[in-house]
């Protein structure tokens, strides 16, 4: 265990360290970047050394690993986040324990996690999932609402009771600079921001394209890899 504490103590350095030159580069302040840590097919174990190494913030994508995860750090005051493609029937269970919900995409689902945050007594933030494909140049899809509908979506979740509109969510397309794909997204974070001026959330950026995403304007970074290694089988 003390192995894989130091283990992760120097990797959540050198992320850290990342982050402070790509703020250094883009003229940022750092303390203005929210790391979120994605443990996904990690232990709860993992989860419990970050906390000890002052990690707050820990994303999950599937909600059958993150509702055991979850519950077995109860006793942590950690802000869990719901990152991944959430389909309406799990709304309900990742309600209790999600804070913030990255990939809504679609009026369906948030009328859904309305209803679950209503009946449950909690209030959750919700991010629209943009699409950044590039459609004349064919990238492949990565997940989110064409820009067409963000306005709408963010009209649905700023009127419905129980959910807080957060702001954008968005990933890069396989085989595409990052930098490109992420200067798609500041038309998507205007109109947000329209509906809702406080809704400030650039949710955008992971291990390998963290700098491009800081220099795009992201507030929270979505970091697995470079923070807990390479992927492995789900362990509870």
């Amino acid at each position: 265990m003390m192995a894989r504490r130091a283990e992760l103590a120097g990797r959540l350095h050198e992320v850290r360290e990342r982050i402070a030159s790509a703020c250094a580069v883009a003229g940022r302040d750092a303390a203005g970047i929210r790391l979120v840590a994605i443990t996904k097919t990690r232990p709860a174990s993992d989860v419990r050394l970050l906390y000890e190494l002052g990690q707050r913030d820990f994303g999950e994508n599937r909600d059958q690993e993150a509702a055991p995860k979850a519950e077995q750090c109860a006793d942590l005051a950690i802000t869990w986040h719901f990152v991944g493609q959430l389909q309406t029937n799990k709304a309900a269970s990742v309600a209790r324990y999600a804070d913030v919900i990255h990939s809504v995409d679609r009026l369906r689902l948030v009328r859904a996690l309305g209803n679950a945050a209503r009946r449950q007594e909690r209030v959750l933030t919700c991010l629209v999932q943009v699409d950044l494909d590039d459609p004349v140049a064919g990238d492949p899809g990565r997940g989110g609402a064409p820009l067409a509908e963000v306005p709408a979506l963010a009209e649905a979740i700023a009127g419905e009771p129980g959910l807080v509109l957060g702001g954008v969510m968005a990933v890069a397309p396989l085989g595409v600079p990052a930098a490109g794909a992420f200067a798609r997204l500041a038309p998507a974070t205007a109109a947000v921001r329209a509906v809702r001026p406080a809704a400030t959330i650039i949710s955008a950026g992971m291990s390998g394209d963290l700098e491009e995403a800081i220099a795009a304007g992201a507030t929270h970074l979505r970091i697995g890899t470079a923070l807990l290694g390479d992927r492995r089988p789900a362990v509870m």
